[in-house]
């Protein structure tokens, strides 16, 4: 197991491809976008986590990016790190996965270790890849080839957490794929946890975003209720979350984004549906999520109205624009939203992010303002959509006319709250 080869150069393959550089693998990242390659054998990086010094040292230890398939003939591992978005219908798009495991069985050779990190639903593995190698390769997995899924578990900009230190879940297609997937990780983690199958890993990668999901919209409905009963939610969890047990925090926001919360029940919701088993309270979950970007609007729409404006030409100012919080990325950034349904009212909409330089949601550009509190001074409403630690929170309050916190980070200055 010497030899890898990482199919997908994103968020999730990159680092990977580092850590198995650092362990002394030799590594060929694969991707189908061949400006990424190209960038990549130049020394520049496009995810954040890793930064053109890693990539460097990985360069030096003999790294390559190429955008097609040929290194997979000499791979003793591939693991698959591509896309699984939702379709335009929104359920699951596994296109990109089918892909890849079509290129990963037209050059498999025996012995070769084939492992899946896109997250999807149970049954992926076993069903979707394998069928699509064996049919490639004529190759049989569970005796000519190992095939097993581990989901990745990175969290975009945590510089606590990464692929060493992180535990790493795989489940196999048999028990001896479970082991030699377990055996090949044990090489970049420090921890290996050993699930009873494939499907017991891809569930358990579901259930962690949506465990989150279905808490954070609990919050946010709480949110939406306390203050309709004149209720301080933020102190209720402040509160709530000196119990040393039985309670984990969540806080509410102007909604979900990123690459797993908003997708992941998705999928879990499409698998079990089509079992015959949905999960009301998953989807129920999604729509209370979905519906928070609106909620913002409708919250700015009553804030100028009771102080004499209308949001249809008022100047809004967007504070923060990514998902997460010091954080670069923009993926379905709830903010998007927002600005959407802020200029489908007629407001005339600009943003501060020090993060972002540049931003077009659905392809509209909006202006970025480079002073945030010259911009709040200016502006009709000012809305707080993340809290960057760059962006100066203290003294927005003394320079926004009206300011909408989406955080609860400026209570007791007047602003108002969600």
């Amino acid at each position: 197991m010497n030899s890898v080869a990482v199919i997908g150069l994103g968020y999730t393959g990159l680092p990977l491809a580092r850590e198995a550089c650092r362990a002394g693998l030799r590594v060929t990242g694969i991707d189908e976008n061949p400006s990424v390659t190209a960038a990549l054998n130049a020394g520049r990086s496009h995810v954040p986590d890793v930064t053109d010094a890693d990539l460097a040292a990985m360069l030096d230890a003999g790294f390559r990016a190429c955008a097609d398939g040929s290194p997979l003939g000499e791979a003793s591992v591939a693991v698959i790190c591509v896309p699984t978005p939702l379709d335009a219908t929104g359920g699951p798009d596994l296109s990109h996965v089918r892909r890849a495991a079509s290129g990963v069985g037209d050059r498999l050779k025996p012995g070769t270790l084939v492992i899946l990190e896109s997250t999807s639903f149970p049954g992926t593995t076993d069903d979707v890849v394998r069928t699509i190698v064996e049919r490639a390769s004529g190759l049989s997995a569970g005796t000519d080839f190992a095939l097993a899924f581990s989901p990745e578990r990175i969290d975009p900009g945590n510089g606590t957490f990464g692929v060493r230190n992180t535990p790493r879940v795989v489940g196999g297609y048999t028990p001896r794929c479970t082991t030699a997937a377990a055996d090949f990780f044990r090489r970049l983690c420090d921890r290996v946890v050993e699930a009873g199958s494939a499907r017991e890993a891809e569930l358990a990668k579901l259930l962690e975003n949506t465990y989150r999901s279905v808490n954070i919209a609990l919050v946010n409905e709480l949110a939406i209720a306390a203050r309709a009963w004149g209720v301080d939610v933020w102190d209720a969890l402040d509160c709530a979350r000196t119990k040393p047990f039985g309670f984990q925090e969540f806080r509410p926001g102007p909604g979900v984004g990123g690459h797993c919360i908003p997708v992941d029940p998705v999928y879990l919701s499409h698998w079990a549906r089509a079992a015959g088993t949905p999960l009301r309270l998953v989807e129920l979950s999604q729509e209370v999520n979905a519906g928070m970007p609106a909620h913002v609007v409708r919250r700015a729409e009553h804030l100028l109205r009771q102080h004499g404006r209308a949001l249809r030409d008022a100047r809004v100012l967007l504070i923060g624009v990514t998902y997460k919080r010091n954080c670069a990325d923009l993926r379905v950034t709830p903010a998007a939203a927002i600005a959407r349904l802020l200029r489908q009212h007629g407001a005339r909409v600009a943003y501060h992010d020090p993060l972002v330089d540049a931003w077009a949601p659905d392809g509209e550009p909006v202006d970025r303002a480079a002073d945030a509190l010259a911009a709040a001074a200016d502006a009709a409403l000012t809305i707080l959509l993340q809290d960057h630690d760059t962006v100066p929170l203290e003294r927005l309050p003394d320079h926004a006319p009206l300011l909408l916190d989406t955080r609860g980070r400026l209570r007791g200055t007047g602003a108002h709250q969600l």
